[in-house]
């Protein structure tokens, strides 16, 4: 096995050896290739995993996991190894699936959050919207070298956070009508480009693309979206995968990991459940159940229960693309719950970052001494800044204990993500040959060749799938192998004979009551009449797969 420890965070260059480290030891199951290039010219990998003793990637149903899109959540990064590590060690579940794995999309932007002095940013290191960079405001820094990015606060009697009662060590918010005490402003830690002595406000980004609203779907313009690129796909690390997808025809459903909040969100992200086919949000909800079951975190609607602002919903985002546009299930998996961990369950995953009870805090701080023996809070101390004079630094470490899991938490909650991740593609169709029956007809014989859906889900995958017409039906071809024309040889039927899309046995209603007929909708029927010869029977779905039986009539 590749030399890969689940405790850490990979850069470009060991994730790279790593991936070609899984190739090298494993060919006959895995491949890797890139599939564009990112903003500053590193490859983007994705690992093609399949068993191809027992067919060919393509010819089999596939299921797509990405991560981190965005800089610093590289968790994202871990978790998809942790599915190419399970899958090479399980040679059984790539027999009739195949995997395609790009555990990190924006490559340069990870670099930037995994450098010996990190700079972190929201995706791209593509300067956007401006490329001038703001003279003025406050930029993040370690300002005092320990290899942090703590909070800075202020003395400042108009500020908005004063000493807790309660808990020395926190701050808590200033009460409504509040005055008389001893108050704070609290800032990133960081250094003023040309401070005035007097104005405290933040840099206007200068890498604002947020490459997770660059995708096709319900794309809007910068003054809509913040960070949504100069057109859909103008990033090159989105058009790599949405490239990489649409060339992909037999992928069935994808995840999307990021962090962090713990949740399995699921579209739609811009208008209502009920505005989809209810046949989609029923496997959405069913997928979801056992997607909590096997890994604690609960399944969440962007629209319903995602929102930063609850005046605003968010367009562009991968799983709202590959819904929409490719007619498949897909997920954004946030990685981690801070919150969670400290034992706080009766909350709303973004509005308790805008409001939330000090007992809250006092919870989360007790966490930080226990589990991170200390180095998620970190207790206020004394510094002089250069440009604010006497303050103190302190605070939540944000990058250690909220954006990515610490290192020695990291194994024990992705594993679950990966299972589960590997169960969703086990519920995608699968062609299955059910019968090859010849009967004489005179000198000629009559074939009939039944193939069958063997998976859960339908052949068109989503409802939506099947209404907009985003993939074909099954279809089936004969072949004679002495390549004689087919004038010669076929007397009935066609050369490539087309069906409709075949059921799963997902929705299949609590029958036993008398009323329900488990009809056989899963399977279609191709019929020819041959002379005697040797031939080559194949149906294909491009999602469902391929089977293929060679007869000797």
């Amino acid at each position: 096995m590749p030399d890969i420890a689940f405790d850490r965070y990979y850069r470009y260059e060991d994730l790279t050896r790593l991936l070609f480290g899984y190739a090298n030891e494993y060919p006959d199951l895995v491949s890797v290739t890139s599939i564009g290039k990112s903003y500053e010219g590193r490859d983007i990998w994705m690992a093609t995993v399949t068993d191809t003793g027992t067919g060919a990637p393509e010819d089999k149903p596939a299921f797509w996991c990405d991560g981190n899109i965005h800089a610093s959540e590289v968790s994202a990064s871990t978790t998809v190894l942790k599915i190419l590590d399970l899958l090479v060690a399980r040679r059984e579940s790539l027999a009739d699936r195949t995997f395609y794995l790009v555990p990190r999309l924006n490559q340069d932007g990870a670099e930037w959050a995994l450098a010996d002095v990190p700079k972190l940013i929201r995706s791209s290191t593509r300067p956007y919207p401006d490329e001038i960079e703001d003279p003025y405001g406050l930029e993040k820094e370690d300002v005092d070298g320990d290899g942090r990015i703590l909070n800075m606060r202020v003395p400042d009697p108009n500020g908005a956070w004063t000493i807790s009662e309660e808990e020395p060590r926190l701050l808590r918010r200033r009460k409504p009508g509040e005055s008389g005490g001893s108050y704070y402003r609290m800032l990133p830690e960081g250094r003023f480009k040309n401070f005035d002595g007097i104005t405290m406000r933040a840099t206007r980004p200068q890498h604002g693309l947020d490459l997770n609203r660059n995708f096709p779907s319900a794309w809007r313009l910068e003054y809509e979206q913040f960070g949504a690129g100069d057109f859909p796909t103008s990033e090159p690390e989105v058009r790599a995968a949405v490239q990489a997808i649409v060339d992909r025809p037999n992928i069935c459903g994808a995840i999307s990991f990021h962090t962090y909040a713990g949740v399995l969100l699921r579209p739609p992200s811009r208008m209502a459940d009920t505005d989809i086919p209810a046949e989609d949000l029923w496997t959405y909800q069913a997928l979801g159940k056992i997607g909590e079951e096997m890994t604690g975190y609960p399944p969440v609607s962007n629209y319903h229960e995602f929102r930063y602002h609850p005046k605003e919903v968010i367009t562009g985002a991968f799983d709202d693309w590959a819904y929409e546009h490719r007619g498949i299930h897909a997920w954004t998996v946030e990685i981690w719950a801070p919150v969670r961990q400290a034992g706080i369950t009766d909350y709303k995953y973004i509005d308790w970052f805008r409001d939330h009870p000090h007992a809250d805090d006092i919870k989360m701080l007790a966490w930080s001494d226990s589990a991170l023996e200390g180095k998620g809070y970190i207790d206020w101390y004394p510094f002089e800044h250069p440009q604010l004079g006497s303050i103190e630094l302190g605070g939540w470490d944000a990058f250690y204990a909220f954006r990515n899991p610490p290192p020695q938490f990291l194994e024990a909650e992705i594993s679950p993500l990966a299972e589960w991740a590997i169960w969703h593609a086990s519920t995608g169709p699968k062609l299955g040959l059910r019968a090859v029956l010849t009967e004489p007809i005179g000198d000629a014989f009559r074939i009939r060749l039944v193939v069958q859906n063997e998976g859960w889900l339908p052949t068109n995958v989503t409802r939506h799938g099947d209404t907009r017409k985003l993939c074909r039906g099954v279809r089936a071809t004969i072949t004679r192998l002495d390549d004689s024309a087919p004038s010669e040889w076929l007397l009935s039927g066609k050369l490539n004979p087309m069906a409709g899309q075949l059921k799963g046995h997902s929705h299949v209603p609590a029958g036993g009551f008398g009323w329900t007929v488990d009809a056989t909708d899963d399977v279609a029927t191709f019929e020819w009449i041959v002379t005697p010869g040797l031939y080559q029977l194949e149906a294909s779905h491009e999602r469902a797969g391929t089977v293929r039986q060679e007869l000797n009539l």
